[in-house]
């Protein structure tokens, strides 16, 4: 029985599964998305949220602290820099998992798990610069109308005016 037991071990010794868990860390900073099995997706958000936030705070002290978790000076430049700045405001949540479906060859659930901010197609850019709504024909007329009439009256009054 594993009661209380909330450790995903992947079917790995702490020390395999810690190097795994590293390496997807490194290749998510530095790709912004990976595809990976949906085990080890659930199993690296648990993992790198933590070290997300403390990016958040750019002290030597956390730069060690993700360092010893990571061990990759690129990786840390990337998330102490590009990754920080763009997640600064937001409280939590920084990635998100897609599931893929089946891997052919081995039949195994995929999923693509990727930094929140990073998407173009989620993300806020996208969100202002969508298309407007499209106009409905009942509210379009009165509101034209009501626009050009006043327009219409200063131009009739000034030639009166001369």
């Amino acid at each position: 029985m594993r009661h209380g037991d909330k450790v995903k071990n992947l079917s790995r010794t702490k020390a395999h599964r810690e190097a795994l868990l590293s390496n997807l860390a490194c290749q998510l900073i530095q790709y912004k998305r990976i595809v990976t099995t949906t085990a080890k997706a659930k199993a690296l958000r648990v993992f790198i949220e933590p070290l997300i936030t403390k990016a958040k705070t750019n002290t030597t002290h956390e730069r060690r602290v993700v360092f010893s978790y990571l061990g990759d000076k690129e990786a840390i430049k990337e998330l102490f820099g590009t990754v920080a700045e763009k997640i600064g405001g937001r409280p939590g949540g920084y990635t998100r998992i897609i599931k893929l479906g089946a891997r052919p060859g081995d039949n195994a659930e995929t999923a693509m798990i990727e930094l929140v901010d990073f998407n173009e197609i989620y993300g806020k850019a996208a969100a202002e610069a969508k298309a407007p709504a499209k106009k409905t024909r009942r509210a379009g007329g009165a509101k034209k109308k009501a626009e050009a009439a006043p327009a219409e009256t200063p131009a009739s009054d000034a030639p009166a005016a001369e």
